[in-house]
């Protein structure tokens, strides 16, 4: 049967799938705008718009004995539409529901909301069904690790530790000029000659270089 209008499912990227053999006569199609109503307390009732419910598909049909002049191409046995159905409804994993028609295609995963069926009296492995497909978005769960603190840790983590103040000011410094002497330079800058041992060991000084200071050597003063 081909008049441009067709019913595919298929499971697992069409490791098994079938066309609907008897394309029903209607499909439902619900497309929900999700929004949500509040009273404002005083001020009236507002409407708050959300994310577009997912799509839902519905429509019936049977699965007939042998092919009939209203039928598919491909027609199997009822028993095994059945079978099929139920195996990928218990996988708790989606299918692909291909639809083509004169107006518009769909082409989507969905989830098996509903699956009802029975063999119709009288006509011996009929089965009538309704099936109701709702659309599946994927999706990829993420870890997520909790770090359990206290209040007092909490605290300390979104308080910014303020710096430290300090009294530690950058030593001054000297250039050696013709003449000078470490005692001359600590009775010029620390007010006592006596604290040239400080200048000399805040330099690095050697004892034999006491004697022989170059002209123009830059030293560190003491606070």
């Amino acid at each position: 049967m081909d008049n441009g209008y067709a019913i595919y499912l298929s499971y697992n990227n069409q490791e098994e799938g079938f066309p609907i053999p008897v394309l029903p006569g209607e499909i439902s199609i619900t497309n929900e705008g999700n929004t949500t109503k509040y009273e404002i307390s005083g001020g009236g009732e507002i409407n708050v718009i959300k994310s577009p419910a997912l799509a839902e598909y519905k429509f019936s049909s049977i699965f007939p004995v042998g092919d009939l002049p209203f039928t598919t191409d491909l027609v199997f046995e009822p028993s095994y539409y059945v079978d099929l159905i139920l195996k990928w409804m218990e996988t708790k994993r989606p299918i692909r529901f291909v639809f083509t028609g004169m107006s518009f295609d769909i082409n989507e995963a969905v989830s098996i909301e509903s699956f009802e069926w029975k063999e119709v009296a009288g006509s011996p492995g009929l089965i009538e069904y309704d099936l109701e497909l709702k659309q599946y978005l994927f999706y990829r769960a993420q870890k997520v690790v909790v770090k359990k603190t206290s209040s007092s840790t909490a605290k300390k983590t979104t308080k910014k530790k303020a710096s430290r103040p300090t009294d530690k000011q950058n030593p001054k410094t000297y250039k050696l000029k013709p003449g000078d002497t470490l005692a001359k330079v600590a009775k010029q800058f620390l007010g006592n000659s006596g604290r040239w041992k400080e200048i000399q060991k805040l330099n690095g000084i050697k004892d034999s270089e006491l004697k022989s200071m170059k002209v123009g050597r830059v030293l560190k003063i003491p606070s």
